[in-house]
């Protein structure tokens, strides 16, 4: 049985244009992503799942030098693009992160990825209730699961977000939740604008020079110690999901 993390990525981010490839101590974010996600010991493959517009070239090119496996698909259908990335590349157990938490930690996606092993649910994640930062964002669910999501989902939402039609139809599957010891969930080192890149700037330049495997605890640690860094991207506004029209 193969579990493989497949991440979306691409570079027309609205608010954020190119934010994965924005570099911070002189290399791409997507590179310390890379970097600490090849950690998760539980995986035996990772998936980079982009676009198969020309702007995402340079994604393509990174993947290339990396010599990691890549797939391109649908822009705005994405769940039609991990569907057919995980049928192209043979993968029974779906580990959904994606490109902007450059600082997600190893050790968080391990724990969902055994949590789902260890209960027999049908999706399990980090985020049906947010305990965890933003940031730290882990889905696990089987290739046969999204295989019904790809053939019965038909909302624009649900194509959009890939996972909505697992949580929002729980009679239908088992879900589990996994919860940080303590709700961290006010902190947000997500990359969306460009007050959360600042702030992810500040936080590698700080635990990276002297620690590069840094843990989420480290980061918390860091945050609680700079509360002005905090504040930076405080006022920021998830963006919410919502019923738009496919392209």
């Amino acid at each position: 049985m193969k579990t493989a993390i497949i991440v979306q990525a691409r570079m027309t981010s609205s608010r954020l244009p190119g934010k994965v490839l924005k570099e911070v101590l002189r290399r791409p974010l997507l590179s310390f992503f890379l970097e600490r996600v090849r950690r998760v010991q539980a995986a035996d493959q990772i998936i980079l799942a982009t676009t198969d517009l020309p702007t995402d070239d340079p994604i393509v090119q990174f993947c290339d030098r990396n010599e990691l496996p890549y797939f391109r698909g649908s822009e705005q259908d994405v769940l039609s693009r991990y569907y057919e990335a995980a049928k192209v590349y043979g993968v029974d157990t779906i580990v959904r992160v994606t490109s902007d938490c450059p600082l997600i930690d190893p050790a968080v996606i391990s724990h969902v990825i055994k949590t789902y092993q260890e209960k027999g649910a049908d999706y399990v994640s980090n985020t049906l209730e947010r305990s965890y930062p933003r940031g730290m964002d882990t889905e696990v669910f089987s290739f046969a699961m999204l295989e019904e999501a790809h053939w019965r989902a038909i909302r624009p939402l649900e194509r959009e977000h890939v996972t909505p039609y697992f949580y929002q139809n729980p009679s239908r599957f088992k879900l589990a939740n996994v919860r940080y010891p303590v709700d961290e969930s006010s902190f947000r080192v997500t990359l969306d604008t460009a007050q959360d890149y600042e702030l992810i700037r500040l936080i590698f330049e700080e635990l990276y020079p002297t620690n590069p495997q840094f843990d989420l605890a480290a980061i918390l640690e860091t945050l609680k110690a700079h509360p002005h860094w905090v504040a930076i991207n405080q006022e920021v506004a998830q963006k919410e999901f919502q019923e738009s029209t496919l392209r």
